[in-house]
């Protein structure tokens, strides 16, 4: 109850937090010497206290006010803990003022921040007289208030930190320096302080956080049935697994690093790699969760739908194809009471089985037109006796029905009487006027197909040169192919190269040749292990083996070289020259098998030349090492039979396209063809005896015999 103090250098603080911090804030030092006091604030507590006795505290409280009161000094006395207080002690409080004079009261709550301000306002306006005197705020609705205020001020600070704070990485020391200047931040801190300010902040980062986590699951689940689709679109494969075996059967898949990512550490969303946004693989441990599982679930349904909707629509097929009532022409309308159940109509909508029911009526409709057609062919008489270019009567047309009225090929077309009436006329179009525009069979007409074929490879002297690129080059070059396995093709290439000028020439017979080698080692359908290439014609193929596998690769490859050839229509690479060479395995001569295995090798590749067509050399019967399996000199006769085969070639058709064919206008014809195929034939055994026959026609035009 002094009302002199001495406090000589002592450092002001405000709040316990500074305690320990103190050079974090400014230094501030109490007055020097006396320090006078203008009044007291009497605090008495009004929580319900441990071992404490409320009644003994207010007779304390009395007798302190009593000796307050002796210094004439102002007293304002403050109920504290306002937000625990018992009512009673309250009410006693207020009693107790009531009988002093003058004595204001202010119920207040630290923790809560309510009327403290107005506990220090009140007592300075005692002080100065001056000063407005200050209204008294009873504590709850003090309370109302200041919620109120508060609730504003977070509402004003919340929206400054989701404007400032986008990204869940962001730190409060950042964040809060930034928002220092803002008075929503400042207005908040001061109301309830920077603690709870950082609890809001760190509140608003984990709903950003969760936010992220949340649409990288929802990508992942949307990922989720294209992946699965992807690697198990069979539902045999999964139809009866567990969940933990499916899974394994997923991880087991080729591609299962493409659709999903095993981590180290899960679950997913606690790891790194939520925040890697440039890998947008599954977690696979994302599987486990119950949304995952409804997904797997629902594509196993799937699956399970579209098997039923595949045997729906192959029963429906089958029922349309067994069933009588199902004519050319017949409506839909009219058949569908035939052919329909209610299984049919559970699985699939109406007009799938519209669209399957027309494609099978144009099926049926295009082959009672064929079938139709053929009768007409056969019942030619009856349009003998028809005036050309004239539109046959009602009488004559009459007629035509009624003989073929009986024929079922006939009654087929019943529902589609124009059609079958339009046929007739142009069946009879045609008998008149029979060119390939009028045939029936259209397109597969023989004289169109005939046009087709002559134009794709017929080539003119003029188109000659631009269309063969290889042209007159070919005469000094010799391309050859070499097949082999496990290395046996690319040395061979290197010992030939070796044998070659610099500029890969090689001399036969004294003069020289342009040496092209392939050497292939892989599977020949790949482009890059194919025969024939844009730029590189082959003349012949050097097939080399050491032992019975790379023997069945030879054979193999030579097979599926051959079927590409028929494929494409190429009849050269058909009946590529070939010669099958046994050479000796790496380390020399015998080997482990002695000579009873070098002479089952010889009788295999004997046996697979005759097979093949080809020649045999065996030069690994002398017993030489492996670098020397094929000399120069077999080398030589090698590229001097290739080069006969192609001189062969050329003598055999221009011999017989000089000796028996007449130019036709500008045609200049080189080469000889199936018509019905297109593919080129031996001319030895088709070209003289066509040669020797008598035109069967003349050319258009009377440009000469066809």
């Amino acid at each position: 109850a002094a009302t002199k103090l001495a406090s000589a250098e002592k450092l002001m603080y405000f709040c316990t937090d500074q305690l320990g911090l103190e050079q974090d804030f400014e230094q501030k030092q109490m007055p020097d010497g006396k320090l006078p006091v203008d009044g007291f604030l009497l605090c008495v507590d009004v929580s319900r206290g441990m071992n404490r006795n409320f009644d003994e505290q207010l007779k304390f409280v009395s007798n302190l006010y009593n000796q307050l009161a002796k210094t004439k000094k102002p007293v304002v006395v403050v109920l504290t803990k306002c937000d625990e207080g018992v009512e009673r002690y309250i009410r006693d409080a207020h009693a107790f003022a009531l009988g002093k004079k003058n004595l204001q009261v202010v119920e207040t709550s630290a923790r809560s921040n309510v009327n403290v301000e107005l506990a220090f306002s009140t007592l300075v306006q005692l002080v100065d007289k001056s000063r407005g005197k200050a209204k008294i705020i009873p504590y709850f609705e003090a309370l109302k208030q200041q919620s109120q205020q508060i609730a504003a001020a977070k509402d004003k600070y919340e929206w400054l930190v989701s404007r400032i704070v986008k990204s869940h990485h962001e730190a409060w020391p950042n964040v809060s320096r930034k928002m220092q200047p803002a008075p929503e931040f400042q207005d908040y801190v001061y109301l309830e302080g920077t603690l709870k300010a950082k609890k809001l902040f760190l509140q608003h980062v984990q709903r950003l956080k969760q936010e992220h986590i949340e649409r990288r699951r929802k990508a992942y689940l949307a990922l989720l049935p294209q992946a699965l689709d992807a690697l198990v679109p069979d539902l045999d494969e999964i139809d009866h697994l567990s969940r933990a075996k499916a899974e394994k059967l997923l991880e087991a898949k080729p591609d299962f690093l493409k659709w999903f990512v095993v981590l180290e550490e899960t679950p997913w969303d606690a790891t790194g790699h939520v925040d890697d946004v440039d890998n947008e693989r599954i977690p696979f441990d994302l599987l486990e969760t119950p949304a995952a599982e409804q997904l797997y679930e629902a594509h196993l349904e799937k699956l399970r739908n579209e098997r039923k909707r595949a045997e729906m629509r192959r029963a429906f097929r089958e029922n349309l194809e067994s069933s009588p009532f199902v004519t050319p022409g017949k409506p839909w309308e009219e058949a569908r009471s035939f052919i329909m159940n209610e299984d049919f109509y559970q699985w699939l909508e109406e007009p799938v089985y519209m669209d399957i029911y027309g494609k099978h009526q144009k099926q049926l409709i295009d082959r009672a037109k064929e079938d139709f057609q053929e009768l007409l062919l056969e019942y030619s008489e009856l349009f003998y006796e028809l005036e050309l270019d004239a539109k046959p009567s009602k009488e004559k047309m009459g007629v035509i029905q009624e003989v073929l009225g009986e024929e079922q090929r006939f009654k087929a077309l019943q529902k589609l009487q124009a059609e079958r009436d339009a046929l007739v006329l142009k069946h009879i179009h045609f008998v008149y006027h029979p060119t390939k525009e009028t045939c029936p069979s259209c397109s597969a007409c023989v004289d169109a197909r005939v046009e087709q074929l002559l134009g794709s490879r017929f080539i003119r002297p003029a188109e000659r040169q631009h269309r063969n690129p290889l042209g007159d080059a070919n005469v000094d070059r010799i391309n050859l192919v070499i097949l082999g396995k496990d290395g046996l093709a690319r040395e061979l290439a290197n010992e030939i190269r070796a044998l070659c000028t610099n500029d890969d020439k090689y001399v036969i017979e004294g003069k020289m040749y342009e040496l092209a080698l392939r050497p292939i080692e892989g599977n020949v359908r790949l482009p890059v292990n194919a025969f024939q290439t844009p730029t590189f014609q082959p003349h012949g193929c050097l097939c080399l083996y050491n032992s019975k596998e790379s023997l069945s690769y030879v054979v193999e490859s030579i097979e599926k070289s051959r079927e590409s050839a028929a494929g494409r229509r190429d009849g050269h690479a058909a009946q590529l020259p070939l010669t099958l060479v046994l050479v000796n395995k790496r380390g020399g001569g015998g080997g482990e098998g002695g000579g009873e295995t070098l002479q089952s090798l010889i009788q295999q590749g004997q046996q697979i030349a005759s097979k093949l067509q080809c020649v045999f050399l065996d030069p690994a019967s002398a017993g030489i090492g492996y670098g020397r399996n094929i000399n120069e000199k077999q080398i030589g006769q090698v590229l001097k039979g290739l080069l006969d085969a192609k001189r062969n070639l050329n003598l055999v058709v221009a011999s017989s396209t000089s000796s028996g064919l007449k130019e036709a206008g500008e045609a200049d014809l080189r080469v000889v063809m199936c018509l019905m195929c297109g593919d080129p034939v031996s001319a030895d055994e088709v070209l003289l005896p066509i040669l020797q026959a008598q035109p069967c026609r003349p050319a258009p035009g009377g440009g000469g015999a066809v």
